[in-house]
């Protein structure tokens, strides 16, 4: 240990007795503590939250989604599932159509998403077979006119499954309006409900088949665009920027989190917003450290006038008090660290802060660690720590020896 090290540890903790100054300094790494503790556990909570709505969104939506600019056979995407083929990272894929349309049940109307794939490759893209509650994933129903709905939209529409449903097609609107024909109305019959835990699917989004789809929008044989699932999420960025290198000329492609962008960049918002917010409480010790700090060396100007004296530099006197300040932001950084992972530790196995089961679909509030928060939240506070530290330490390292040790 440097001489300055020690000196500045034998100020912040006084062997003889405890004055008003340690006193001080110990409450600043009280607060250090708190705010550490404090911001570990919350951005936990926050990274919880997160990965509880990741986990739900791409446990129903693909990976990936790639589009034409305009609607193309699926004979037009043959280079890119070839591409796909070749792709160890992709571990499936399937075309889609997706449009809106009037539903009509009883006295009940509702516009919905209406989302047509192939039911022998839509478990390579989605998690929708999983989560029927009702009935079962069958596209065919009579005659190629299954669908499976939400429970959010069955209940409004007063539908289980068997019940029948008319849909009423976008591509006959025009038509219609100018009095020269009748709407488009297809039958369907509920085949099957699911519950995937997010209430604007099971709300808003209705599954049918690729080719009902087609017909119920008039498209032919044309498709909107092919999803892919991956065999690691993580690589989803990764392998976009391949494609789109590849051909981003004529495919736009999304991402899981470009499909849920808006979602994502609200609850980072409310991260950061939340970690800038209880920083003050790591800014208000650091306060009160510049305090004490300033008074230690009002206390000590005798002995650092004859540190100086003896032939101490500017820049050894100013170390002393900034070593000071970064041992208060260590100490309290470490017992932060500690006691705020012992928290989340607790939280994950005994549920300290339980939620309603029957209200929501956590048994408690979810709490994840990352390594990231565990470098950064330390950093700030020795940062604040030392920052608070640089007035202190110039004051000292500017006191003149005769001036310092003339009245004493």
């Amino acid at each position: 240990m440097k001489f300055e090290q020690s000196m500045a540890l034998r100020y912040l903790i006084s062997k003889r007795r405890i004055t008003f100054v340690t006193a001080i300094s110990f409450i600043s790494i009280i607060g250090v503590t708190v705010g550490v503790a404090a911001l570990v556990v919350v951005l936990s909570v926050f990274n919880g939250f997160n990965g509880l709505v990741t986990s739900i969104l791409v446990g129903f939506d693909p990976h990936l989604r790639i589009e034409r600019k305009e609607l193309q056979e699926v004979e037009s995407y043959e280079s890119l599932t070839k591409e796909f083929q070749t792709t160890p990272e992709i571990h499936g894929y399937a075309p889609f159509v997706m449009g809106k349309a009037l539903v009509v049940s009883r006295s009940v109307n509702r516009v919905i998403n209406i989302k047509g794939m192939d039911e022998s490759t839509i478990d390579a893209v989605s998690g929708l077979r999983e989560t029927i509650v009702l009935g079962e994933l069958d596209f065919q129903g009579r005659r190629d006119n299954g669908m499976v709905i939400g429970l959010t939209l069955a209940d409004r529409l007063g539908v289980v499954s068997g019940d029948t449903v008319s849909l009423v097609s976008p591509a006959g609107s025009e038509p219609a309006l100018l009095q020269r024909g009748q709407p488009m109305i297809h039958r369907f019959v509920i085949t099957g409900i699911y519950e995937s835990n997010n209430k604007e699917y099971d709300a808003l989004y209705a599954f049918v088949s690729l080719s009902a789809a087609q017909r119920l929008f008039e498209l032919g044989g044309k498709i909107h665009g092919v999803e892919a699932r991956l065999s690691d999420l993580d690589e989803a960025g990764a392998v976009s920027s391949d494609l789109a290198e590849r051909y981003g000329g004529s495919f736009r492609i999304l991402t899981w989190y470009d499909l849920h962008r808006e979602l994502y960049s609200v609850m980072e918002i409310e991260r950061w917003m939340a970690y800038v917010i209880l920083c003050l409480i790591i800014g208000v010790a650091s306060f009160n450290l510049l305090g004490s700090l300033t008074i230690s060396v009002i206390e000590k100007t005798r002995d650092i006038g004859i540190l100086k004296a003896m032939g101490a530099t500017r820049r050894f006197v100013q170390g002393i008090f900034m070593y000071q300040g970064l041992l208060v932001g260590v100490l309290g950084s470490i017992g932060g660290l500690l006691l705020g992972v012992v928290i989340v530790i607790l939280q994950q196995e005994f549920h300290l802060i339980p939620l309603d089961p029957t209200v929501y679909i956590i048994p408690a509030i979810p709490v994840q660690i990352r390594i990231m928060d565990i470098v950064l939240v330390p950093f700030t506070a020795i940062g604040l720590s030392s920052l608070a530290a640089i007035y202190p330490s110039r004051r000292a390292g500017s006191l003149i020896p005769v001036e310092a040790i003339r009245w004493e």
